[in-house]
C-alpha cells in the first residue's frame, strides 16, 4: 500500500495575496481559536475553475513564466511547497528523500514556479558497511539547476502510451485488436487474447516484471517474454506492469518499421521543440544530468558502479537504453511543455500531436472494474498516494522510480514536475512518496476556493492529517412548523475516509446524531445523505444543501459541521457558506452580525487515536 504522508500544518491565518478577480481571506472583526474557545470569522476563499488563459496568435497557447497572481494561484501556497520539499533534502525520517529535485508548477500558460533545490551529484558511491554516502570532493558536486536532466524511469510509459495512441487515431492501429495480430510471437504461454487497451490500462495480466537483463543476449530477453504467461486471464484484474510496456513498444517497432527513439523524436519531441528529452543523452549532456544510483548486488541486478547519464533500470539497459517502460531522460521545462500541450488537448502553438478526444480518452477511467486501480490509456487517474490533494477522477499522471512525477488536473488547468534524484547514492534510502503528495497538496491549495454567490466569506475545514474540526452553532429554539437548514457546500475529500457529516444533539440528550441531508448542484439533480455526510469528488462546485430539522421540532437543539480526516491523504477539503435556519421565521442567519458571531470553530483538534 502506498505510505503515508507527514502531516502538514493548519492552513494559515494570515491573508493570502490575491490573483486577479480572487477575494483576499479576509477575518473581520472575529476572531480565530484553533483551540476552540473563540468564535471564529469563516475564512475567506478564492476562485476555483480555471485559469485566466491568453490566446496565441500561432495557435494553442504556449508556456512562459510569470507569477503567481498571473497564473491565478496563491502565492504563499507555492513558497510553502518549495519549504516542504527543501525539508526531504534532510532526514525524513533517517535519510533524505532525495539529494536534489526540481520543482516546477503551473497554470494555464504560466509557470509561477521553477525551483532547482538540492544536489544533482553529490555521492561518488554508496558504502553498504556504515549506510553511508560517499560524497565526491565539495569541488566536484554539481548543484541542482532549472535544466537539470533526470532519468525519467517509469514516467518514460507516458510515452510509449502517447506514440500508441496516436497510431490509433491515425487508423494504423485499433485498441481492441489483440497484440498478436502485429506480433505473433506474443501469443506463446495463453497471451493470445491480450488488446493493446489491457497493455495500455494494465489488465493484461502479465506480472509486473521479469529480470531480463538476466539473459544473455536481446533474442534470449525476447524470447523469456514470448513465453511468460499471464498471472490471471486478460481484463479481469489490475495490475501494473513493466512488461505491458516493453510488449508495446515492439509492438509499434513492427508497426511503424522504427525504433521506439526515433519515433519520439519525430512524433514528439521534436515537433514540441522538447530538445531536452531523449532517450540515450548523448556524452556532453552528462555534466548537467543528476546522478543515480551505486549500482551493485545484491540492491541492483548488475554491477555498475555510479549510474550518471546512463538508464537505471537494469532491464531498459539491457535492451540498449531504449525500452517502452523506462529510459526516457527529461527536464522540468520539457515535461510542462507536454503537460500543457495534453491540457490543451493535443496542440501546442501550431504544433499537433494528438486530436482532444484522443487526450480525453487518455483521461478517462478504462478501469472502473476496478476501483482504486483508475487509469485511463497510459496515464494513472485520480490516485491520492502521490497526486494528493490535486487527486480529481479525471487528474491524470505517473511515477518513476529514481523520484520523478508528473501530476495534470484538467479541472483547475494546473500541472505539477516534481523530479528527483532520490535514489542517489542508493535506492533502499528512499521510501514512498510524501515529498510528492506534500508538492501536490500545496498547488492544489494555491488555486483559490471563491465563496458562492452573494457571498463573501466561507468557513474552511482545514489541511490537516488525523484530525477534526467542527462549526457549531448556538442552541436554537425550534418552534415553527417546518425547520429547515440552508447553505451552500463545498467539498472535496479523500473518498471514504474524509468526510463532512452534519449533526445534531438536544439540551437533555447531550448525543450527538448524523442529520440526514439533501445537496444539489446546478444542471443536476439533487441528492440524498441519508447519514448526514458528504464525502469524495462533488465536481469542485458549490452545492445547495438543506436538511429537514422536524425530528427536533420543539426542542433546544445544537448543529454543528464536523470535518473528520484520516492519518493518509486529503482532498482539496471542505468549505460551508450562507448557514440559515428558519421555520417560518428566520432563526439563524450568519449574515446577521449577532447570529454570525456566535459561530464556533473547533480546528485542530486531535482525535483520542
Amino acid at each position: 500500500m502506498p505510505p503515508t504522508a507527514p502531516a502538514d500544518p493548519p492552513e494559515p491565518v494570515a491573508a493570502p495575496v490575491a490573483a486577479p478577480g480572487v477575494t483576499r481571506r479576509a477575518l473581520g472583526a472575529r476572531t480565530l481559536a484553533l483551540g476552540g474557545a473563540l468564535a471564529l470569522v469563516p475564512l475567506a476563499a478564492g476562485v476555483s475553475g480555471a485559469a485566466p488563459g491568453r490566446g496565441s496568435r500561432d495557435g494553442a497557447p504556449r508556456l512562459r513564466r510569470g507569477s503567481a497572481r498571473r497564473a491565478g494561484l496563491l502565492a504563499p501556497h507555492l513558497e510553502r511547497l518549495v519549504t516542504d520539499a527543501e525539508r526531504f533534502l534532510h532526514p525524513s525520517p533517517t535519510r533524505p528523500w532525495y539529494a536534489g529535485a526540481v520543482l516546477l508548477a503551473g497554470r494555464g500558460d504560466t509557470v509561477a514556479l521553477h525551483r532547482p533545490i538540492g544536489t544533482a551529484v553529490r555521492y561518488a558511491g554508496y558504502d553498504e558497511r556504515t549506510d553511508r554516502g560517499v560524497e565526491f570532493p565539495p569541488a566536484q558536486q554539481i548543484p541542482m539547476a532549472e535544466d537539470t536532466v533526470f532519468d525519467l524511469a517509469s514516467v518514460s510509459k507516458l510515452f510509449t502510451s502517447l506514440l500508441a495512441v496516436q497510431q490509433c487515431e491515425r487508423g494504423a492501429l485499433a485498441l481492441e485488436e489483440t497484440v498478436a495480430t502485429r506480433l505473433p510471437e506474443f501469443a506463446a504461454a495463453g497471451k493470445q487474447d491480450i488488446t493493446v487497451r489491457q497493455l495500455l490500462t494494465h489488465t493484461s495480466g502479465l506480472r509486473s516484471w521479469l529480470p531480463l537483463y538476466a539473459e544473455p543476449t536481446r533474442q534470449a530477453r525476447l524470447d523469456r517474454l514470448w513465453q511468460e504467461a499471464p498471472q490471471h486471464p486478460p481484463g479481469t484484474g489490475y495490475l501494473y506492469s513493466d512488461l505491458n510496456l516493453i510488449a508495446l513498444q515492439l509492438l509499434l517497432e513492427r508497426l511503424t518499421g522504427r525504433s521506439l527513439d526515433a519515433l519520439l523524436h519525430e512524433e514528439v519531441t521534436g515537433p514540441l521543440g522538447m530538445r531536452g528529452t531523449r532517450f540515450n543523452p548523448p556524452a556532453s549532456w552528462r555534466p548537467r544530468i543528476a546522478a543515480t544510483e551505486d549500482a551493485r548486488p545484491p540492491w541492483s541486478g548488475l554491477e555498475r558502479g555510479l549510474v550518471w547519464g546512463e538508464v537505471h533500470d537494469e532491464n531498459a539497459h539491457a535492451f540498449g537504453g531504449v525500452a517502452g517502460h523506462a529510459g526516457v531522460f527529461s527536464c522540468a521545462w520539457d515535461l510542462a511543455v507536454l503537460a500543457r500541450t495534453l491540457l490543451n488537448g493535443g496542440a501546442y502553438g501550431r504544433t499537433r500531436i494528438l486530436r482532444p478526444e484522443s487526450v480525453d480518452l487518455m483521461f478517462t477511467d478504462a478501469n472502473s472494474a476496478f476501483p482504486g486501480d483508475e487509469h485511463g490509456l497510459g496515464f494513472e487517474l485520480y490516485q491520492h498516494w502521490y497526486m494528493g490533494a490535486m487527486a480529481t477522477p479525471r487528474t491524470a499522471g505517473h511515477t518513476g522510480f529514481t523520484g520523478t512525477s508528473l501530476v495534470l488536473d484538467p479541472s483547475t488547468d494546473t500541472f505539477l514536475v516534481l523530479l528527483a534524484n532520490s535514489v542517489h547514492p542508493v535506492r533502499s534510502w528512499r521510501s514512498g512518496s510524501a515529498p510528492r503528495v506534500a508538492a501536490a497538496d500545496h498547488l492544489a491549495r494555491a488555486v483559490p476556493v471563491r465563496p458562492p454567490r452573494g457571498r463573501r466569506t466561507a468557513w474552511f475545514g482545514g489541511t490537516a492529517h488525523a484530525t477534526t474540526a467542527t462549526l457549531a452553532l448556538p442552541v436554537l429554539a425550534l418552534t415553527g412548523e417546518r425547520p429547515r437548514l440552508r447553505c451552500a457546500l463545498w467539498w472535496d475529500t479523500e473518498p471514504g475516509a474524509d468526510g463532512l457529516c452534519l449533526e445534531a444533539s438536544t439540551e437533555g440528550d447531550g448525543a450527538w446524531r448524523p442529520v440526514p441531508l439533501r445537496t444539489a448542484r446546478p444542471g443536476a439533480p439533487p441528492v440524498e445523505h441519508p447519514d448526514g455526510t458528504v464525502s469524495g469528488w462533488s465536481g469542485r462546485v458549490w452545492h445547495r444543501a438543506e436538511a429537514d430539522l422536524s425530528p427536533w421540532r420543539g426542542e433546544a437543539v445544537r448543529l454543528r459541521w464536523r470535518y473528520g480526516t484520516d492519518r493518509r491523504y486529503l482532498g482539496r477539503g471542505v468549505y460551508v457558506a450562507g448557514l440559515r435556519v428558519d421555520d417560518g421565521r428566520r432563526v439563524f442567519d450568519d449574515r446577521r452580525p449577532a447570529d454570525g458571531a456566535a459561530l464556533v470553530a473547533v480546528g485542530w483538534v486531535r482525535s483520542a487515536d
